[in-house]
């Protein structure tokens, strides 16, 4: 959705040049002295960090081997995020994470966990409504950047279907081919058509896959037990993706830089896809994610269809507004600024809205464990 364009007029892309870090420079006498002080604080709270860990490891340890010998089962409930309801309030403190025995330096806001680590341990997936999850990926982006969500949600023992839409990820389909919602969006409703009778999924809709999953909602509400929202285009009736980024024009340079429009039908017809400026990657979608991710993506993402984004939806509260809707909102986000997500969130209000703190526009990177035990947390929420 962030990726969309903001505007038709063709220009000619600039790239940036490289940023060069600053060194520390030393402006007096004192100034030699005080890189070692920082160097040697910093040391010992990682020594101390450490310590921790390698203490709550043994201790991890020792409460398996009692459980195993006395046959008894312990509860060990941490969480392992935030979660915001509609006020966005909570305490900080609140959920603090088991940190890793590994001696290797880990973030320390998105710390390396195992699924039975990070998920609360009573989680029972015979009781919830359905343990399916169906993540729709984002404009340019394909099922390959679900790749860790996919791995945690299947080691916690869920299931998990990525789906590509039609000229994305490895779908053959010419992008500038492409000329409207509905054939964008077909193999979602594809796999939703052969779902059996009674089975329902949880719809996780990222960027521009916002607006495939409200098509889909509407077509098959009562396959749909809910839908999440993760810094995607959360659509109206009668709105469409570009419709949400008349505010944005001559406020995002950053995302008008990094568009590369194609027009497949000629320069006096109207774009048929968009493509980003691979070296605008990191900074409009990707600036807390890990570098081999950015790699990852720079050499497989692939154009936006345009027709789609033109494309008005059509939502009634009969099918549409008869599931249930989650956002998740996304706070360090270059390319969906919040003040865009929130607009989205106040004109058509969700049952529930999460905030994962630090994450960019594309969490499943910068904040897959979050997002994870995010999504286990939507999963649990009984029905009203």
């Amino acid at each position: 959705m962030g990726n969309l364009c903001t505007c038709f007029a063709r220009k000619t892309v600039k790239k940036r040049p490289v940023t060069k870090r600053l060194q520390n420079q030393q402006t007096g006498p004192n100034s030699s002295n005080r890189w070692p002080r920082v160097r040697s604080s910093r040391k010992d709270k990682l020594d101390d960090a450490l310590l921790q860990e390698q203490a709550l490891a043994a201790a991890i340890m020792f409460r398996e081997h009692q459980q195993q010998n006395l046959g008894v089962s312990l509860p060990f409930d941490r969480s392992s995020s935030l979660r915001y309801p509609n006020s966005c309030s909570g305490s900080k403190k609140a959920g603090q994470l088991p940190r890793s025995s590994s001696s290797r330096a880990r973030s320390l806001t998105d710390p390396l966990l195992q699924p039975h680590q990070l998920v609360n341990q009573d989680v029972k997936l015979d009781n919830l409504e359905t343990n399916h999850f169906v993540l729709v990926h984002g404009g340019g982006f394909g099922a390959w950047c679900w790749y860790k969500t996919i791995a945690l949600l299947e080691e916690g023992g869920f299931k998990a279907t990525a789906v590509d839409l039609t000229g994305s990820g490895i779908h053959s389909f010419d992008t500038n081919s492409i000329t409207s919602l509905s054939q964008y969006v077909k193999p979602l409703t594809d796999f939703l058509e052969k779902l059996s009778e009674g089975e329902k999924v949880i719809l996780v809709g990222h960027d521009f896959g916002g607006a495939c999953v409200s098509y889909a909602m509407e077509l098959f509400p009562f396959k749909i037990a809910k839908a999440v929202f993760v810094a995607a285009a959360m659509l109206t009736n009668g709105q469409s993706t570009l419709d949400m980024f008349p505010q944005q024009v001559g406020s995002n340079d950053l995302m008008r830089q990094a568009q590369i429009f194609l027009y497949a039908n000629g320069n006096d017809h109207p774009p048929t896809a968009i493509d980003l400026d691979k070296s605008l990657l990191r900074d409009l979608l990707f600036n807390q994610s890990p570098s081999k991710d950015v790699a990852l993506a720079s050499v497989s993402m692939r154009p936006i269809p345009f027709a789609p984004a033109l494309e008005k939806l059509s939502l009634s509260d009969m099918k549409y507004g008869s599931v249930r809707r989650f956002y998740v909102e996304t706070p360090e986000d270059n390319a969906t600024p919040m003040v865009l997500q929130e607009s989205m969130i106040n004109s058509s209000p969700p049952e529930k809205v999460f905030r994962l703190k630090g994450a960019d526009h594309s969490p499943f990177f910068s904040k897959p464990q979050a997002l994870h035990k995010l999504l286990v947390e939507i999963s649990k929420i009984p029905s009203p």
